[in-house]
């Protein structure tokens, strides 16, 4: 008899897979309320209330399942459950359908003045001349992010006879096509869109991208609409173009900070409609998301292949001691390949070689995916669905094996290839050095991929070294490690160096105004 411990009101509907199993004893109540038989649950199904960290884990010493139902993770502690072997399992489109509706219903009511029409003849007023609105037929609506969401959106608004405008760099031509949709940089989109609507992760890069400059470029009376991340949109820029008539409306279903305070600006604008963060909030997703992960935990319990893990698949000490330092070599080689080809790619190319054919390379290929992918996609990627979502976004990866090692014991070498170019990326593992990156982008050189990096392309001439420096030594930035590399002399070169912190944006802007320098990339969290 399995053992599953359902917490947090998690909806019983969707439990239908563990309750109906009569090998499976399945609890609901509070971790508090079951607390003396912690130690036998297999399973814990948990929604945000439930915070699965070190201490709860002690108590649970037989657990092998953590499933969260919903999107977010922030309340398991990922790293310590993978320390004991603990798989934990989320369900990343569950609410994809409820915020696409929710997204749209907030764009309809913003071009139809619907709130405001509704407030306002329930005080007693009949006020059809001041609320005419506009029609979604023949409008522009411009989506920064074209993930789950943005891509469900895309299709409704065809539907309605929209134009659509998709900014996200990592869109392919070919999947453009296919969805309809006219791929544009983000100038472009924010001068042409009628309505703009973001569905993007909320990173440094995305904090704050709507913002003064950005709102300057947009057409008058644009329409602008959140239902993804807070701060996306910086909430106090938008005051001044609200009060010059120059926004024509705003939708937010998110804030910087939940709740916004009562006296918070945007509230007293008639032409900005909120709701409080109800995304995800039908009773559909609510299933689909309790659905989802009890199937999850269910297959689990069955000895099944399950989809949605966030960690590391399960293996034998054995295999897992032969397997972790690759592993960690193709998951830094995804990072550095996702963050310094940041064009859209259409193909993934993997080659292993050496001592590297011996081991299972699906898994070290699918690691590899799976950290490409991440840094480009608002949703949990993993070695389980990184296949499926690399297809859903027209990307073509495989692997091939050669007894070619130029020298090395093992070798893993990967290109990908885009509608703007490609980038290619060599490493191995040496026991007494641990990972090393011996080739990047054609280019010889050895570096250990850790920490913070700093790849710049650059002319071999004299003096762009240390111009480098001199620029970091003037910000009080140290130097950890530095590589170079070149092909002939007087041509093409790079750099990698390492830091103990990141850079913040305004020393990487001033590095890129070097003279001789062609490109900077800031590498975070390898």
């Amino acid at each position: 008899m399995a053992h599953v411990l359902v917490t947090d009101s998690i909806q019983e509907d969707g439990l239908q897979p563990l309750l109906n199993d009569d090998s499976i004893q399945c609890d609901i109540g509070s971790t508090e309320e079951f607390e003396q038989h912690l130690p036998r649950y297999e399973a814990l199904l948990v929604r945000s209330a439930t915070k699965v960290t070190s201490d709860l884990l002690d108590k649970m010493p037989n657990l092998k399942i953590v499933a969260r139902a919903g999107v977010g993770i922030d309340n398991i502690d990922i790293d310590e459950a993978t320390k004991r072997g603990v798989i934990v399992v989320n369900a990343p489109d569950g609410n994809t359908i409820s915020t696409t509706e929710h997204t749209f219903a907030m764009m309809a009511s913003l071009a139809r003045n619907i709130p405001q029409g509704t407030s306002s003849l329930k005080s007693g007023k009949w006020m059809r001349k001041q609320y005419v609105g506009t029609e979604l037929n023949r409008k522009t609506l411009g989506i920064i992010g074209l993930g789950r969401i943005g891509t469900e959106l895309s299709r409704r608004a065809r539907a309605f006879g929209m134009n659509v405008m998709v900014f996200d760099p990592f869109l392919t031509n070919d999947r453009a096509d296919k969805l309809d949709v006219e791929s544009v940089d983000i100038d472009a989109l924010l001068e042409h869109s009628d309505f703009i609507t973001v569905h993007t992760p909320l990173t440094e890069n995305t904090r704050g991208l709507i913002n003064e400059e950005t709102l300057a470029k947009t057409k008058k009376g644009v329409f602008l609409i959140n239902c993804a991340r807070g701060g996306i949109i910086d909430e106090a820029s938008l005051v001044p173009f609200l009060d010059s008539g120059h926004i024509g409306g705003v939708a937010l279903d998110v804030f910087e900070s939940e709740p916004p305070n009562e006296d918070h600006p945007l509230l007293k604008y008639d032409q900005v409609i909120v709701t409080p963060h109800l995304g995800a909030s039908t009773k559909e997703a609510q299933l689909n998301v309790a659905a989802q992960v009890a199937d999850e935990v269910h297959l689990f319990l069955n000895g099944k292949p399950i989809r949605n893990t966030i960690n590391l698949p399960a293996f034998s000490n054995e295999e897992y001691d032969k397997i972790k330092p690759y592993y960690e070599l193709t998951r830094k080689m995804g990072s550095i390949l996702s963050q310094c080809m940041k064009s859209a790619v259409n193909i993934v190319d993997v080659t292993y070689a050496g001592t590297l054919t011996e081991l299972d390379t699906a898994i070290l290929t699918r690691s590899l995916m799976a950290s490409f992918l991440r840094y480009r996609l608002d949703t949990t990627v993993n070695e389980v669905n990184a296949p499926s979502i690399a297809k859903e976004r027209g990307i073509t990866y495989g692997e091939k094996h050669t007894s070619e090692t130029q020298g090395y014991s093992n070798l893993i070498s990967v290109t990908v290839e885009g509608d703007k170019g490609s980038f290619s990326l060599q490493g191995t593992y040496i026991k007494e050095y641990g990972e090393r990156i011996t080739q990047l982008n054609g280019f010889d050189i050895d570096f250990h991929p850790q920490g913070h990096l700093l790849y710049i392309q650059h002319n071999d001439r004299p003096g762009v070294i240390g111009n480098v420096g001199k620029v970091l030594g003037e910000h009080e930035v140290n130097i950890a490690t530095m590589q170079v590399g070149r092909k002939v002399a007087g041509g093409e070169a790079i750099m990698m160096l390492s830091f103990d912190e990141a850079l913040p944006n305004h020393i990487e802007s001033t590095i890129e105004s070097v003279q001789d320098i062609v490109k900077v990339e800031q590498i975070k969290s390898v």
